[in-house]
């Protein structure tokens, strides 16, 4: 298992992480979600150096209860297929909780339904209340994101998972 921040990744490394995701989410893969999974910190899981499994968790700000949480929001978390339920996504999250709990406020990631059962099993607990983006032109409601943002909770911050949760812009899919 490697950690390591963006700016330590060589070229190469770099290439072949955009390679497992493209070959793992296929079209549902964009540029804007690649740069989603850049600028924080990436678990790179290796096998004979071949790539078989990243993720990434990047600096974000959720706005919840009047207050910006900073929050360590996971991306890009791909398993090749082939390697799949051999351990490699639960070694790949260890690594990412670790930093969550040391530097963050808060864990919150967006989650498919084939990845949702990993995540509820590591104690992320969906989001229950409703989701928000706030864009250049104010806050908008991102109803269809309502059941599938998953937060991590660390110890010192109370939340009410029922509450309105609203993220930070960015280019592409808000959340």
């Amino acid at each position: 298992m490697q950690l390591a921040h963006t700016s330590g990744l060589d070229a190469d490394t770099l290439t072949a992480a955009r390679a497992l995701l493209d070959e793992v989410f296929g079209a549902d893969m964009s540029d804007e979600d690649w740069d989603h999974a850049l600028g924080g910190v990436h678990a790179l899981a290796w096998e004979e150096g071949a790539l078989i499994g990243h993720a990434s968790v990047v600096q974000r700000r959720l706005l919840y209860n009047g207050r910006a949480l900073r929050t360590g929001y996971v991306e890009s978390v791909a398993v090749r297929p082939d390697r799949r339920r051999r351990g490699v996504g639960a070694a790949l999250m260890n690594e990412l909780e670790r930093v969550i709990r040391a530097a963050y406020e808060l864990g919150a990631l967006g989650a498919t339904e084939e990845g949702a059962a990993l995540y509820r099993s590591r104690g992320w607990r969906p989001w229950e209340g409703e989701t928000w983006a706030l864009t250049p032109t104010g806050p908008v409601r991102t109803e269809a994101e309502d059941g599938g943002i998953y937060v991590l909770e660390v110890p010192g911050v109370e939340l009410d998972l029922r509450a309105r949760l609203t993220c930070d812009w960015r280019d592409g899919d808000p959340w």
